[in-house]
């Protein structure tokens, strides 16, 4: 008996499994991504690499750039006025009036005079270099909060407190470890002034017999401050805990012999980030002999150092990022040659010139996502490793990574600025997709019968 054919009618419907789920550009360009353990994966993989390192160490070295730069103006606005106030190559006389003055300016929050200079610190039979900031407590509490500064010693004895009430000196913490100081302690202090003074007078009596007034005069010139330390600070500043010292301002004026005058009025705004308004309000009010500087200009050489640095190890690091592009090429480059005869046959079927540029444009943009996305993680894991890293290798090996003496921060400081992060992301996903723009066009290109005929 003859077989029975099937009724006639509609073909069957392709099954789910059947039904591509991609377009047949994307599709065909992720199947010559998937790895089959060839030369061509792992020109691949090499280019993913690329990419990711091209998208991490800019977000890594802008992170800690940036880290760098706000920490510092945290440890500035910590320690310094936002404004200070001085006369042009003399003392300030007249500072009460100068402080009715500036308090008369918007913006201004609060005044207060300090005596600065260099002096010679002696304790425990040390000597050594400092600088001194003589202040009115009253006053300079309105202007830096210096009690949220206080730390506990190297002894871990006392904390102490921010107190010049009398004979006494706060110290930074740097300060207190070099000379072995502990709240209560004592220290000495003689001012450069007094040390001219001994130099002037030592030469007037060269050519003359001294006589013991002559020397009690000397002796007088050379005396110490004699100081109880009430309190040690810590900014964060390895600059200024080994340098400074808190007096009160009457001591500063009897170290320099100012006989009422002050070296200069601390000023405290509003917004710090305003100031040179505020400056340039002083200046028109007061006499024209004295000066006002703002935070930023009395550190600018440290904020331009770091700018300078963040913008140069910007544009170096994003070369990494043409160079992962070029990785990118050169893959899609090697997968046209291996992909020719498939390619003549595309053509031959009746694929048209934009649906080969897709072919090789969406493995461009493959490799670009996933280099970025793995850069942008890397480089997040990275910052997020680095200081709990630098602790261990100091402690393992008992060498110091980054030198507090040296950077002035005891931890590496890092930012990861949105905004810079997105840029970077962005720049490397279209930068990668460009790049598979040539050999797609290439690809294109060619000849149907040669692409046929090639081996």
């Amino acid at each position: 008996m003859a077989p029975v054919s099937p009724p006639p009618g509609p073909p069957p419907a392709p099954s789910k499994a059947d039904v591509p789920r991609l377009p047949f550009s994307a599709f065909l360009g992720l199947r010559y991504l998937q790895p089959r353990r060839t030369f061509v994966s792992i020109i691949t993989l090499i280019s993913v690499l690329g990419v990711v390192l091209g998208v991490g160490l800019p977000i890594i070295v802008l992170s800690v750039m940036t880290g760098f730069d706000r920490e510092l103006h945290n440890k500035v606005l910590g320690f310094d006025p936002h404004i200070e106030i001085t006369c042009n190559g003399g003392l300030l006389d007249d500072w009460r009036h100068v402080r009715q003055t500036a308090a008369t300016v918007p913006g201004v929050v609060a005044t207060a005079p300090y005596v600065r200079g260099p002096v010679l610190v002696e304790a425990n039979s040390q000597r050594v270099a400092a600088f001194i900031r003589g202040v009115d407590p009253a006053l300079e509490r309105g202007v830096t909060d210096f009690a949220a500064l206080m730390k506990p010693g190297p002894g871990r004895r006392s904390e102490g407190a921010f107190d010049l009430d009398g004979d006494k000196a706060v110290i930074g913490y740097e300060l207190a470890r070099t000379l072995g100081l502990q709240v209560g302690d004592k220290l000495a202090i003689i001012s450069s002034h007094g040390l001219e003074k001994l130099t002037a007078a030592l030469d007037g009596l060269k050519d003359q017999k001294a006589d013991d007034r002559k020397i009690n005069e000397l002796r007088q010139i050379v005396a110490p401050a004699e100081l109880t330390v009430t309190g040690i600070f810590d900014s964060g500043r390895y600059q200024y805990d080994a340098q400074f010292i808190f007096v009160p301002f009457y001591v500063g004026q009897e170290l320099y012999e100012l006989n009422g005058s002050a070296h200069g009025v601390a000023v405290r705004t509003t917004d710090p980030n305003h100031a040179e308004i505020v400056k340039n309000a002083l200046l028109a009010r007061l006499d024209p002999s004295l000066n006002a500087q703002t935070w930023i200009d009395l550190n600018a050489q440290f904020f331009d150092a770091v700018r300078t640095e963040r913008t140069t190890m910007f544009v170096i690091l994003f070369f990494i990022l043409i160079v992962a592009a070029f990785c990118v090429m050169n893959t899609l480059i090697t997968v046209t040659v291996q992909k020719t005869r498939e390619i003549g046959i595309m053509k031959a079927v009746g694929a048209d010139v934009w649906q080969i540029v897709r072919v090789f444009l969406s493995q461009g943009v493959v490799v670009g996502l996933f280099g970025t996305v793995g850069g942008l993680g890397f480089a997040l894991g990275i910052l997020a490793l680095l200081n709990p890293f630098k602790d261990w290798v100091e402690r393992q090996f008992k060498w110091e990574v980054f030198s507090k003496q040296v950077y002035g921060f005891g931890q590496i400081p890092h930012v990861t600025s949105p905004l810079e992060a997105t840029v970077i992301c962005v720049s490397a996903f279209v930068i990668c997709s460009l790049a598979a723009l040539i050999p797609a066009y290439f690809a294109a290109r060619l000849d149907p019968v040669k692409a046929l005929r090639f081996e």
